[in-house]
């Protein structure tokens, strides 16, 4: 049961905050700071169940890299969870064009990103 989510984000307190609310919810929590750096879990043998991503970051930001991830055999089956500041239109047709399965707004609370991820798991 003790999935693994992977999250992508370029602020180290975000990172923090998301990781301590999905710990306590029981799920085992990859952090990277970039999506080059996310690949080592992406394409491991030890894939992530959920990968959860920043919109807005530098090298590649998280829109193009769910297109990639979502374009690759290997990982197109990982369920992406955009996370952003933008406003909920604009994060509606984000998610559509990466084919990302849904997003979470910031800032956030412990609850809000442990039921996306629920919901998103199906658990």
């Amino acid at each position: 049961m003790n999935e693994k989510i992977l999250i992508i984000d370029d602020s180290e307190l975000v990172l923090a905050m998301a990781k301590d609310a999905l710990d306590s919810a029981g799920y085992q929590v990859l952090t990277a700071t970039n999506g080059i750096e996310a690949n080592r879990f992406i394409f491991s043998k030890d894939r992530p169940d959920l990968i959860i991503m920043d919109i807005m970051m530098p090298m590649l930001d998280g829109n193009k890299k769910a297109k990639l991830l979502k374009e690759n055999e290997v990982s197109r089956d990982i369920p992406i969870l955009l996370l952003s500041s933008k406003n909920e239109a604009e994060m509606r047709q984000l998610v559509d064009e990466a084919k990302a399965n849904g997003y979470i707004l910031k800032p956030f609370t412990p609850a809000q990103i442990t039921t996306a991820v629920s919901e998103v798991l199906g658990r």
